[in-house]
């Protein structure tokens, strides 16, 4: 009896350990890649704030969520759950803001480029027009060609500091603006006829973008209806006749149901927006 009671120790004490050893690397491991990926984004963002604190925000809100979760439906699964959602959702916000700014930033590029050839054929120089077109604009695009011509005025060339607004806008129309502006700076030429061509394509692309959006709107409300649409069923059965549901909520062949059904519904959402997402 003490030799089997010796061996549950041991062996709970090494599954402990191996537990606490791997959850503990992916822990920090989880916490080095949120720290360096909040340095690099919201410095994009021209948004400074201490990484750490984002992060203790973060498991703090975890953590909440975890205990509401459990304490509202007295599911210890669906609480993990949600509080692996909240850990994971700032980098899904960031990615989808980024793609946000982004977008707002080749929709500004078009008057930007119209008005910065009005100015270089009344006369005015590519830089005083800049810093001119620059102050009347909005964000990002003030922000990020604000930085560009501050970078300037510290001494780096109009090369790299036009390569490095690329580099943080890296989306088609700022590499079109890219590479006439480092054209003309170093060959000269007509860059006013050159602007008003790149921002009447970049119209015309995005004109046809609006339309492909507009088309396809249909489809990704589907998808999104389609994955809604069994929780929202299960919840309002969970309401109707609680005691039913039990055996869905509360036993391992309802997990596995569950499972394969979330498994399903993210594998048609995948494939619906992939459908839906055509590239121009």
């Amino acid at each position: 009896m003490t030799t089997y009671i010796f061996s549950i120790f041991i062996f709970v004490f090494i599954s402990s350990w191996l537990l606490q050893h791997y959850l503990g690397k992916s822990y920090r491991q989880y916490q080095q890649r949120f720290t360096q990926a909040a340095t690099s984004h919201l410095g994009e963002f021209f948004l400074f704030l201490d990484p750490a604190q984002l992060w203790l925000a973060n498991v703090l809100a975890g953590v909440t969520i975890v205990m509401v979760t459990w304490v509202f439906s007295g599911l210890l699964w669906v609480a993990m759950i949600a509080g692996i959602l909240v850990l994971i959702t700032p980098q899904y916000v960031v990615r989808r803001y980024r793609r946000r700014r982004l977008q707002r930033f080749d929709e500004q590029l078009p008057d930007l480029l119209l008005a910065l050839a009005g100015a270089m054929r009344s006369g005015s120089g590519m830089q005083a027009a800049l810093r001119h077109i620059v102050l009347q604009s909005p964000a990002p695009l003030s922000q990020e060609f604000g930085l560009m011509l501050r970078e300037q005025r510290m001494g780096v060339g109009l090369d790299q500091a036009l390569a490095m607004l690329y580099q943080r806008m890296p989306s088609e129309g700022a590499g079109l603006v890219v590479s006439a502006l480092t054209i003309a700076a170093q060959s000269g030429g007509g860059l006013a006829e050159t602007l008003e061509g790149i921002a009447a394509t970049l119209q015309a692309r995005l004109h046809l973008l609006g339309r492909i959006h507009a088309l396809t709107s249909q489809g990704r409300m589907q998808a999104w209806v389609m994955a809604a649409l069994p929780f929202v069923l299960a919840l309002v059965l969970h309401y109707l006749d609680p005691q039913a549901m039990q055996a869905l909520w509360q036993t391992p062949a309802g997990w596995v149901v569950i499972a394969l059904v979330l498994g399903l519904e993210l594998t048609g959402v995948y494939f619906i927006r992939r459908i839906v997402s055509i590239q121009v």
